[in-house]
């Protein structure tokens, strides 16, 4: 028979196939053909039978999965609505204003979406986009080129610690900074900024001042090599050349940071109205423009669900990279108290755990940790909102059909959970309300007499009152809705216009990762002050921590979503370089993460140069932090000198600056040998006092007038070797 006619069996196939190697001899004469054909075309018969075991193996795995399925699900958390905005844009006549922001808290990102909202309403011939620093470029080239191609934009940009900027406006600030001229570009740049600070502060809305500042700067450079454009610029409004619109506007987070925005806003819309309406436009009355309360949707859920989903939200969140928007669960592995029992206040050392999180630090980096409200606080709040602990929703920016709500001043949603979650974890019910928060209760209030007075104290000529009911009182949102007790808005519009979101709170990390790679270690101070309602005032974060169940305690543990925000308070990069550290109260924390530094890198045969730390607190028999472990730096060497300021001892008060003075030659010297100086601590107080000396001391020791000191403390910031962490 010949090997064509010969018919293999897929039992013949496989057995080939399988042995891998033949011996023809043992081959019986009927399958004789079909292993010679095997032999000659094995790598081909062996791909198609592994392609086919492979779909079988998809088939199984498939039905295996669909079997395992339950018949119902937990509700999915809400999408967010993703918009990319497509590199090249269609000319569609219309004008396009670019509005930025750079936003810590999410004030600033609301103003630039308020602005932005009330724009659309007046000039329908325009297009407003609303970008956030961070992600309007990768990198610097980037911001040039997109840069150059805007005419008409704004930028809202909060200052916040020692005059930085915020973390999602940082790239873009150093770049504007630290960049060559780019005076090209504003050629047809018009543009308005506005300020988010707080005046208590030195520095003063720093970031604002010299975004403007450069901007106003080139600009006129350009024009003093183009004069006789320069004052038509001026005068001329229909002149297409670059333009401050509107002066600086310089928002004081002390007072009510909503008023100075809106007179920035009024002043600006003259300013618009020239540049797009055109002649046709010019002679319409606008309607007046009235913003709506802003509302998510909301979807309610089986309760059942809860449970699932509030378990799943604390596990990992599959992020390599951990910031705000992403934080990890960190367990308290260790808290204890700081304070003698002879203190009748309060101060918690606190330590995260957070090996296996992938989450790393650096000595001199801040922690943000997302905190819950107490019990008692959450307790009320479901109290005044007539709503049950156990209901389950979640919050959506869309409509059913997948189209955005009106309005795009809405906050991500936040993951589905029950009322009591929600007001636990994400809403901040202490703090005093905004007017755009009265207004939005006065339209859900069911008596007239409780919404005239909401309206009047949120608009204009309720503005003195306002200032000093709210403000000045520092009236809580809970303590208003308890005057207001009609006032019962829907979760939607309570969650997004009238309860701010949660926010982070930062410390100082006390702690070096030389000595400990797997612990981030906190120094909180219990914040509990009685307010001029006579409301006693726990702070959110520092009550939180007091009262934390550390893991060497018990299994079931405290945890809290935690992140690492980078700082550039660090030590010399050269080890020999002598340094001062001031630091009173928790102060003293990240110099505690400094000293650890220094005795791991002496540990390791590092040659250190002199160091100082002026410590202080009221009495060493009751706050005096850390004592044992200071002592035991400055036995060991890593610690020069160790200088004491208690000021409840004596009979007059003794603080650091007053221990600077009495150390002026050794601080000259040092200052004089090229070291560092730091600060931490209170910046409307402490900080600001400690300065002052600084100053003084230079002037005295080296014998300057008042301004070649002051040259001297600039010299000293700018260069990196005077660096402040302050609060």
């Amino acid at each position: 028979m010949q090997s064509g006619s010969v018919k293999v069996s897929p039992f013949d196939l496989m057995s080939a196939i399988i042995k891998g190697s033949m011996d023809q001899s043992n081959v019986s004469s009927e399958s004789g053909g079909a292993a010679a054909l095997v032999l000659e075309n094995r790598e081909f018969i062996m791909i198609v039978t592994t392609t086919i075991a492979v779909l079988i193996g998809c088939v199984v795995v498939l039905i295996w999965r669909r079997s395992g399925q339950k018949s119902t699900k937990a509700p999915e958390p809400p999408k967010p609505l993703i918009v990319k905005d497509t590199e090249v844009e269609v000319d569609d006549g219309k004008q396009k204003v670019t509005i930025f922001f750079g936003t810590q808290t999410g004030t600033a990102e609301g103003f630039a979406k308020a602005l932005a909202e009330e724009a659309k309403a007046r000039y329908e011939k325009a297009v407003f986009k609303v970008v956030d620093l961070d992600d309007y470029a990768g990198d610097d080239d980037e911001y040039e080129e997109k840069l150059k191609k805007e005419t008409l934009a704004f930028f809202f940009l909060a200052t916040y610690g020692d005059g930085e900027p915020t973390d999602n406006a940082a790239r873009f600030y150093k770049w504007f900074t630290e960049g060559k001229e780019r005076g090209e570009w504003l050629q047809n740049l018009k543009y308005g900024v506005f300020g988010l600070g707080n005046r208590q502060y030195e520095h003063f809305n720093k970031v604002a001042k010299v975004v403007d500042d450069i901007l106003l700067e080139q600009m006129s450079s350009y024009y003093d090599c183009n004069s006789l454009l320069k004052y038509e610029n001026v005068v001329n409004s229909s002149y297409t050349g670059g333009k401050r619109l509107v002066p600086v506007g310089l928002g004081d987070d002390d007072q009510c940071i909503e008023d100075d925005f809106t007179a920035w806003r009024e002043s600006l819309w003259p300013e618009l109205d020239q540049l797009l309406r055109d002649e046709d436009d010019a002679t319409t009355v606008s309607t007046p423009y009235t913003a709506a309360v802003l509302e998510y949707r909301v979807v309610f859920h089986d309760p059942e669900d809860a449970l699932l989903q509030d378990k799943s939200w604390g596990s990992a969140n599959g992020h390599t990279v951990h910031d705000a928007q992403h934080p990890c669960r960190a367990n308290v592995a260790v808290r204890r108290e700081l304070h003698t029992s002879a203190s009748d206040r309060s101060c918690t050392h606190l330590e995260f755990d957070i090996s296996g999180t992938g989450l790393m630090y650096e000595t001199g980096d801040h922690v943000g940790v997302y905190c819950e409200n107490i019990i008692e606080t959450v307790e009320e709040a479901e109290r005044l909102l007539g709503f049950s602990p156990d209901v389950y929703f979640s919050i959506h920016t869309e409509k059913e059909d997948g189209t955005p709500l009106s309005g795009s001043s809405l906050q991500p949603p936040f993951p589905p959970c029950t009322v009591r979650t929600a007001l636990t974890r994400y809403a901040d019910v202490l703090t005093s309300p905004k007017k755009s928060a009265l207004v939005a209760l006065a339209a859900y209030a069911s008596d007239p007499n409780e919404a005239d007075r909401l309206k009047y104290l949120a608009s204009p000529a309720g503005k003195d009152e306002y200032a000093q009911w709210v403000i000045a009182s520092q009236r809580s949102l809970l303590e208003i809705m308890v005057e207001f007790p009609s006032a019962k808005p829907p979760l939607g519009v309570f969650f997004a216009a009238v309860a701010p979101r949660l926010q982070p709170r930062y410390y100082s990390i006390s702690s070096s990762p030389k000595m400990a790679p797997s612990r981030i270690h906190v120094t909180c101070a219990l914040v509990c002050d009685k307010l001029p309602t006579g409301r006693i005032y726990k702070g959110i974060c520092s009550t939180w921590m007091k009262n934390a169940v550390p893991l060497e305690e018990s299994k079931d543990c405290s945890w809290a979503p935690i992140f690492v925000r980078q700082s550039n308070f660090k030590l010399p990069s050269d080890t020999s370089v002598p340094i001062i550290m001031i630091g009173p109260g928790t102060g003293l924390a990240p110099f505690r993460g400094f000293l650890q530094e220094r005795f791991a890198l002496k540990e390791a045969g590092a040659e250190l140069g002199s160091s100082i730390l002026f410590f202080g607190c009221r009495n060493r028999r009751m706050d005096y932090i850390y004592e044992d472990e200071l002592n035991g730096f400055v036995n060991c060497g890593v610690l020069s000198e160790l200088v004491l300021a208690f000021s409840r001892e004596g009979p007059t008060k003794e603080y650091v600056q007053h221990k600077m003075i009495e150390k002026a030659s050794d601080i000259w010297n040092t200052i004089s040998q090229g070291g560092y100086i730091y600060v931490c601590g209170d910046a409307k107080g402490m900080a600001r006092d400690v300065h002052r000396t600084l100053h003084t001391i230079l002037q005295e020791q080296g014998s300057l007038d008042s301004s070649k000191a002051e040259s001297m403390v600039k010299n000293l910031q700018m260069t990196g070797r005077y660096l402040r962490d302050v609060w």
